[in-house]
């Protein structure tokens, strides 16, 4: 059976609430930005303007827009901890990764932002409770009310997806230095 590019780990599926999932959810937050960085290790330019697959983003623009969803995600997860079921701004996130600074900047910004956004947000993460993580908050774009569980999922699965889709292709392409 062929792989789907896409999905390198499947399709994001939620999960009900346990403390087991919890922190294997924190980890996956917080470790995140390692795991990027160690996907891109020593990847040349050509490297990093490679696609993951037929269609898809280069590499530089993979890690440009991890960035981009992260700092939306925290935003999102702030807004749903002090307002009442606030309704989140959505974003074109290709229109976002076709922009010049996912174009054109090193990917260190990017990996340097997301190590720090990533400290702020675990450590706003492992201080809520369950009844924190039910708060909700309403996606316009989709219609419908979303937890902060819904989303913490959402996001560990996604930068997982994301380093997925870097170590894939370094995987089928041989590239050397697989982290």
């Amino acid at each position: 059976m062929e792989q789907d590019l896409r999905y390198p780990i499947g399709k994001y599926e939620a999960q009900p609430f346990s403390d087991k999932q919890l922190q294997e959810w924190l980890i996956d937050i917080k470790n995140l930005p390692q795991h990027l960085e160690n996907a891109v290790l020593n990847l040349d330019a050509a490297q990093l303007d490679t696609v993951y697959r037929e269609g898809g983003w280069m590499v530089k623009q993979v890690v440009h827009h991890v960035a981009d969803s992260h700092m939306n995600a925290y935003t999102r997860f702030k807004l749903g901890l002090t307002e009442v079921n606030p309704t989140i701004r959505p974003y074109d996130e290709v229109a976002w990764a076709e922009m010049k600074d996912s174009l054109e900047l090193p990917i260190n910004i990017s990996l340097t932002l997301l190590h720090a956004l990533h400290s702020r947000w675990y450590h706003i993460l492992k201080n809520l409770s369950e009844v924190d993580l039910q708060k909700t908050v309403f996606h316009p774009e989709h219609k419908k009310e979303m937890t902060l569980w819904f989303l913490l999922g959402m996001y560990a699965w996604h930068g997982r997806h994301h380093v997925a889709h870097i170590t894939s292709l370094r995987e089928r392409m041989k590239w050397n230095g697989i982290s």
